[in-house]
């Protein structure tokens, strides 16, 4: 997946596979955005869960609830997958 910041918008754009599918075009929101600039195979996400809360005007489950789906829906599309 390549991050591209087009105008406003912040998409996930596959380079292998389907490329020209819009339909494997990702938008993301701001959070989704930093996540995804959070994510780098190193940081754990109590740590990226942390820094959200700092940034971003939102109770702690909210986050927890909000981080855990949106990667996996990161790991259903394969733009990650969980480090063991």
């Amino acid at each position: 997946m390549v991050f591209r910041k087009i105008a406003d918008e912040v998409i996930l754009v596959p380079i292998r596979n389907k490329v020209g599918d819009l339909q494997s075009i990702y938008t993301l929101n701001e959070v989704g955005a930093r996540i995804w600039k959070l994510i780098n195979g190193k940081r754990e996400l109590a740590k990226i869960k942390e820094i959200l809360l700092e940034e971003f005007s939102v109770d702690v489950p909210r986050v927890e609830e909000d981080l855990k789906a949106f990667v996996q829906k990161l790991e259903r599309i394969g733009a990650v997958e969980e480090v063991k």
